[in-house]
């Protein structure tokens, strides 16, 4: 396995240029889940913008329970601790976003540091050509009744070479050193996507989604495709997708009609696995 140049607090926070996301750090050789951790410091007091990093995870998860591949020394993952939250929109509306712009965030930081271009899928995939280079899996909770937190966690392949994937994983998979063929400095990265997440919460929190709603959806390789979407109750729906709505659900239209959902009717889905369907 490539062996690229280790995190360190100090490479970090050379480029660091966030005011309150990553100035309390934790960096770890291993954890078994950033997320885990940064709810159990988020529980005991921790504050708003705390990030955990570990080098490797041995429980690494991602949505629905999956599990997230998690190797030492090539990628990223890393959680961040966000609480007094909602205060100038309504909280759910606020929630709805986080997953979406933080995947946009993630994008927008490998164009910077990386000059690569990444895709999404709906709602917080990271595609390289057509093959998931990163995932955010956001949880939120409660330190009291007037305290939502929601800690946002990432994990980035960055300079794990394909042969290092599990066989499972080879053929849906990547990362962007796949592409570029070189390392990429981590340190730089990590600190270039804690600043492009600050920046994205702070434009929600002031002047809302408009504008990330737009640059989302430009991004979004969803749109335009047929899915299949897996919902709850073990429900399945066959529907071309065709937009984001102003909170975020992706809005279908179904290929057949039902009694469930006539054919005519423009839905908005707000959870589920979507599976992208060959043309």
């Amino acid at each position: 396995m490539l062996r690229s140049a280790p995190l360190t607090l100090d490479d970090i926070r050379s480029t660091l240029a966030t005011k309150s996301l990553g100035q309390r750090l934790y960096l770890h050789h291993e954890l078994a889940s950033t997320n885990s951790e940064a709810s159990a410091l988020a529980q005991a007091g921790a504050a708003h913008g705390t990030v955990v990093v570990a080098e490797s995870q041995s429980s690494g998860r991602g949505r629905q329970t999956r599990s997230w591949y998690s190797p030492p020394g090539a990628n990223i993952y890393c959680s961040v601790v966000l609480r007094g939250i909602g205060q100038e929109r309504p909280l759910m509306e606020w929630l709805s976003w986080v997953p979406l712009i933080t995947a946009l965030a993630a994008a927008e930081a490998v164009q910077t540091a990386a000059s690569l271009t990444l895709s999404l899928k709906w709602p917080n995939d990271l595609l390289l050509h057509e093959r998931k280079v990163g995932g955010i899996l956001c949880e939120s909770s409660h330190a009291s009744a007037d305290d939502p937190i929601v800690v946002i966690g990432m994990g980035l392949n960055v300079n794990l070479p394909q042969e290092s994937f599990p066989d499972d994983l080879r053929l849906t998979a990547t990362s962007l050193f796949e592409t570029l063929r070189r390392p990429i400095d981590r340190n730089r990265l990590l600190a270039q996507l804690l600043f492009e997440l600050e920046q994205a919460l702070d434009e929600l929190r002031f002047r809302g989604p408009q504008r990330l709603c737009h640059a989302y959806t430009s991004r979004c390789h969803t749109l335009g495709k047929r899915v299949r979407l897996l919902l709850g109750d073990k429900q399945e729906l066959l529907a071309t997708a065709e937009s984001i709505s102003t909170d975020g659900a992706l809005q279908v239209r179904p290929l057949s009609a039902s009694p469930t959902w006539p054919s005519s009717t423009l839905i908005d889905i707000r959870a589920a696995d979507v599976i992208h369907l060959r043309e």
